[in-house]
């Protein structure tokens, strides 16, 4: 059995610079339901776990091709 993957949470800004789209990108995919946000930072920034991102932009990816 293989151990559960550390979850690595970041900040909207963090996340749209890892996956090269906008903040602003992220926030709407956190709105449409597509992301689940994970609370909020000292900042206010919506924090959302990167593997969860990444996956929603390869399964969009793959549909659009």
């Amino acid at each position: 059995m293989s151990p559960t993957p550390t979850p690595i949470i970041c900040d909207t800004v963090a996340a749209a610079r890892y996956v090269s789209v906008t903040p602003g990108t992220v926030r709407q995919w956190i709105r449409r339901g597509h992301v689940e946000h994970r609370g909020y930072d000292r900042a206010g920034r919506a924090l959302v776990e990167l593997r969860e991102v990444r996956a929603y932009l390869a399964g969009r990816e793959r549909s659009t091709t």
